[in-house]
């Protein structure tokens, strides 16, 4: 059985790898290439094909991680990503490109998938918040296993600016805030989201989970709330698992 692909998608790089559906890892070792700049539609699939022929000839899926808003395969914002995503037929563009059935999704949806089916939060029904700090804050819903795509919560306006302007990985950084000044702001982003959606779980991803054990324990809510496995894996296995899925579909 061929597995299918997964590429994750991201500002600086762009990596890719065969997914093992059955144990929720990667199949071979993935293969990571710097993103291009400008990083436009046409360049990125270019760099897609020289990550996918990395590996052995293959007619099956492939996912693809975006960071942006996904609908139907239709790439609607651009946050970290050249504008002329927006409004591009992804899946349609990819697929012809690359000769195989190609899927594109949200890369914290696809993260949260992962982490759902494989990760923290596999075996957990009701609403499950998987929340990725990073440059930004991104977001996957997802309610007894299914995905509620595009929740964007990192969006939400707190105090009358964006969240994550506050309160991601990257605003700790930038502002040189200790591990407790930077607890207290994903506290108040952590009670906001709490009071608007009530959620049986929170999932924190993103690099900065690998140091769970500093700031973990700051984050003062009533749900639990508990550090992602798949860590920087998600990306890839959420991707692939979202195309065997789809490709499924249109059997």
């Amino acid at each position: 059985m061929e597995h299918p692909f997964g590429i994750d998608f991201g500002g600086t790089g762009i990596k890719g790898a065969p997914v093992d559906l059955k144990h929720g890892d990667f199949a071979h070792d993935r293969v990571r290439i710097d993103t291009p700049r400008p990083a436009n539609p046409q360049a990125v699939a270019e760099v897609f094909g020289q990550i996918v022929d990395s590996f052995p000839s293959s007619k099956s899926p492939v996912g693809v991680t975006v960071p942006g808003i996904v609908r139907h395969g239709v790439v609607l914002s651009a946050a970290n990503i050249d504008k002329s995503w927006i409004g591009g037929d992804a899946d349609a563009i990819f697929t012809e490109a690359l000769g195989r059935e190609v899927h594109v999704v949200n890369d914290a949806d696809a993260a949260g998938l992962a982490e759902a089916e494989y990760g923290a939060a596999k075996g957990h029904q009701g609403l499950v918040l998987v929340i990725t700090l990073g440059t930004g804050i991104g977001s996957a819903m997802i309610y007894d296993g299914q995905l509620v795509p595009n929740s964007e919560l990192g969006h939400l306006e707190i105090d009358g600016v964006n969240a994550e302007s506050r309160a991601a990985t990257s605003a700790r950084e930038r502002e040189g805030l200790t591990w407790e000044a930077w607890g207290e702001r994903l506290t108040t982003y952590f009670r906001h989201v709490e009071r608007l959606f009530t959620p049986d779980l929170f999932v924190i991803g993103g690099g900065v989970s690998k140091s769970w054990e500093k700031f973990g324990h700051l984050i003062e809510v009533e749900t639990e709330i508990i550090p992602a496995k798949l860590q920087n894996r998600a990306g890839i296995v959420g991707a692939a698992l979202v195309a065997h899925r789809k490709a499924g579909q249109d059997d």
